[in-house]
């Protein structure tokens, strides 16, 4: 089985609507993982029936008995986190603030204090409009530990595509480089790196680069709104030759890609010329991770 990975340096490349275009051309064949579960918009276009949801529960969080609590004040002076304010005259949590780390517990002459597991998210598959499947995720807000929320979804999406005898999970994952572009591309067999040619663009993907190479996995990169500036364009160009990364194509940009999504569709729905090239680009990525 084969884990294709989108990521982006940073957001706004075009990295989800590339993503879900790429899924309805895998269609019944293709497991969608979407991992951007901080701000998650895969099933925006592809219409998930939601067949199973679980709560997710990653760390914990301190629980103060007000019936046991003594009012000593001995766990608002070790916490480091500022998360226990006093309201309405008694000693409370701020769950916002909580990093469960239970040294109130500890502290606490009373035993008032418990740790309980957080409640961060939920996790759902869901049959999608191309006949597969898809798992996703809804982190809470304010809620912390999206890594391990990604790794739930990966690992789901794939026990899923197994169960199915599917032979390719598609991942959309979280821009940037932090935890959950981490997990995203644990066990990765390709990374698309979905850029544009911008100042910022260009120094976010050299940076996310950096990560994917400590993976050693192989990357292609697509150039997403590539006619917006020349001379980055260039500098894109010579760095993926430098650092021997597959450009695997150039979109120009085009206020169809923007037409298609508010109607709910890819853009290999709604433009055949568009639909061209990135029905080449699934090829040319077929091809490279031998399916």
């Amino acid at each position: 089985m084969k884990e294709i990975v989108v990521i982006s340096g940073k957001g706004g490349t075009g990295k989800t609507s590339i993503t879900a275009a790429l899924a309805i051309l895998g269609g019944n064949d293709v497991i969608v993982a979407d991992c951007d579960v901080d701000a998650a918009d895969m099933h925006l276009l592809m219409e998930p029936d939601l067949e199973i949801s679980e709560d997710f529960y990653s760390g914990e969080i301190a629980h103060i008995n007000q019936d046991f609590c003594t009012q000593c004040g001995k766990c608002q002076e070790v916490c480091r986190f500022n998360a226990i304010p006093i309201i309405g005259g008694e000693y409370t949590v701020d769950s916002l603030g909580c990093e469960g780390c239970g040294y109130c517990a500890r502290v606490c002459p009373a035993d008032a204090i418990t740790n309980s597991e957080q409640n961060v998210g939920k996790w759902f598959i869901s049959g999608i409009r191309t006949g597969s499947s898809m798992v996703h995720a809804s982190l809470n807000i304010g809620a912390e530990n999206s890594g391990k929320l990604v790794a739930q979804v990966k690992s789901g999406s794939k026990a899923l595509a197994e169960r199915l005898g599917k032979n390719m999970v598609l991942v959309d994952g979280s821009p940037g480089i932090g935890c959950p572009v981490v997990s995203s591309l644990s066990g990765a067999s390709f990374v698309v790196l979905v850029t544009e040619p911008t100042v910022s663009g260009f120094h976010d993907l050299k940076r996310v680069y950096e990560l994917v190479k400590k993976f050693r996995i192989e990357a292609g990169c697509i150039v997403n709104k590539a006619d917006l500036n020349t001379e980055v364009l260039d500098g894109i160009r010579s760095f993926l030759s430098e650092e021997d990364i597959v450009l695997l194509t150039e979109i120009p940009y085009d206020e169809r890609f923007t037409e298609a999504m508010t109607n709910g569709k890819t853009i290999v729905e709604w433009d055949d010329k568009l639909a061209g090239i990135v029905r080449g680009t699934w090829e040319r990525i077929r091809e490279t991770v031998r399916l």
